[in-house]
């Protein structure tokens, strides 16, 4: 489809974009045009490049002239069965190719999550090296017993963030914070990780024009791995942050989440570190996973303005200078608070469409449930420790503390060994060496050597 636009770019005539003129072009081609793909993979692979060329027209036409149409060759691109199209036996899955070649039968690792009659369609996509078989089902919403489920006369006030990545306030006084740091230094870590080997890898990166050697893709392929390892990774914790609040809204029969929309600092220039951080913190995908949660559940989420949440007094209304840290103290009423969850209880009474916060209805929680999210994470298990932090044993460190020596016994301190380089003029470079035993003694305090 690239080389078919190239050419009627050349010819000064309109780019086939839209995906019914795509469907008749593959139709006027004939068999073998998309290799051993057949027509309904072919047509998966038409409607992303359909979807991708008016999502960057859209944006051109809003005034963003950075997003660029689909014009780079990529090697490999997620294909899509849809119900009907595909057969699945155990952990066997077959997928159809072009007419005339013989189908696809692939092994999967484990059993599909759904049952057969709930699975609509199938997407075998590569990451990072490895195939994946994305499964996409028909799943009912939960029911409840009479008096039991999410009432909706009960709201709740949700606040994203970066530390926290879910502060929930709810009817009652009761609170739930999900805590995040363990995600923010996977993220710290993997940007180490990925400049320390950029800096290792730098010497023998080929120059622009010249073919990369053996050593030099096993490289690139490494990193391939390791980034698709982070993002599994972090994926897997913001879905148990978004499976930890479902769950306490589930037992406190709430039955809307009102979730303040913070996706309007996204547009503000911040600099090269905060627009990192910003990026990192993928609201959309934090947004995504837990109105897919709350559905699944029976809850209903709402979007409303979070603007000027974290920076007003609950108690007295006035506008408080935004805190440093998590908390947040008025100098006009003495008021002091948690700042994510001041900001949850002012969201749950917004109005969608930009609303007015009612001062009266607010309510401060008083009971806190505090949870992680991401103990899968390296570090954040018992050990406590990244393997890719630098060992302790680094210069300045002051290591493990010892206990005291015993009253009137030896010291518990291991031989020190002094290294002495100076020398006198004249003298031949040599470093002896002196092994020093230290003696205490209870009565003087002083050693002997």
């Amino acid at each position: 489809m690239l080389e078919v636009n190239a050419w009627r770019r050349r010819r000064n005539d309109a780019p086939l974009v839209g995906y019914q003129e795509l469907c008749r072009e593959l139709a006027a081609s004939g068999p073998g045009t998309f290799g051993d793909l057949d027509t309904t993979g072919a047509r998966s692979v038409l409607r992303r490049f359909s979807d991708a060329w008016f999502a960057a027209a859209k944006r051109r036409k809003s005034g963003d002239l950075s997003a660029g149409f689909p014009r780079r060759r990529r090697r490999l691109l997620p294909v899509r069965w849809y119900h009907g199209t595909f057969a699945v036996d155990g952990r066997r899955v077959r997928l159809p190719t072009a007419r005339g070649g013989r189908p696809l039968w692939m092994r999967l690792v484990r059993d599909l999550p759904y049952p057969l009659e709930q699975v609509r369609s199938v997407t075998l996509l590569c990451e990072g090296g490895r195939l994946f078989l994305d499964v996409t089902a028909e799943v009912p919403v939960a029911s409840y017993p009479p008096g039991e489920g999410p009432d909706p006369e009960r709201v709740a006030g949700v606040d994203l963030g970066v530390i926290h990545p879910y502060a929930v306030v709810g009817p009652g006084g009761e609170a739930l914070l999900v805590s995040g740091r363990a995600i923010r230094a996977e993220h710290r870590m993997h940007l180490a990780d990925t400049k320390a080997r950029r800096r290792a890898a730098a010497r023998r990166a080929p120059q622009p024009g010249q073919r990369g050697s053996r050593r030099w893709r096993h490289y690139r392929r490494r990193a391939r791995r390791v980034e698709a390892r982070h993002g599994r990774r972090v994926r897997q914790a913001q879905h148990e942050a978004a499976a930890t609040v479902v769950s306490w809204a589930v037992r406190q029969r709430v039955g809307v989440l009102k979730v303040g929309d913070p996706r309007g600092v996204l547009n503000l220039p911040a600099g090269r570190r905060h627009n990192l951080r910003l990026r990192q913190w993928q609201i959309g995908r934090l947004l995504q996973v837990l109105t897919d949660k709350a559905t699944l559940a029976g809850i209903t989420i709402r979007l409303v303005d979070e603007r000027g949440t974290s920076s007003t007094c609950p108690a007295c209304h006035r506008r408080v200078p935004k805190p440093r840290g998590r908390s947040l103290s008025c100098p006009h009423c003495h008021f002091s608070g948690h700042r994510d969850l001041v900001a949850a209880a002012s969201i749950a009474t917004r109005n969608p469409g930009g609303g007015p916060t009612t001062p009266t209805a607010v309510v401060l929680p008083e009971v806190v449930t505090h949870r992680r999210a991401g103990r899968h994470l390296p570090g954040a298990g018992r050990s406590r420790r990244d393997p890719r932090r630098p060992p302790r044993t680094a210069r300045g460190s002051v290591g493990p503390r010892r206990p005291a020596p015993p009253p009137g016994g030896e010291s518990l301190a291991r031989k020190a060994r002094i290294h002495d380089n100076r020398r006198a003029p004249g003298e031949r470079s040599w470093t002896p060496h002196y092994v020093v035993d230290v003696q205490a003694t209870a009565e003087s305090g002083q050693g002997e050597r």
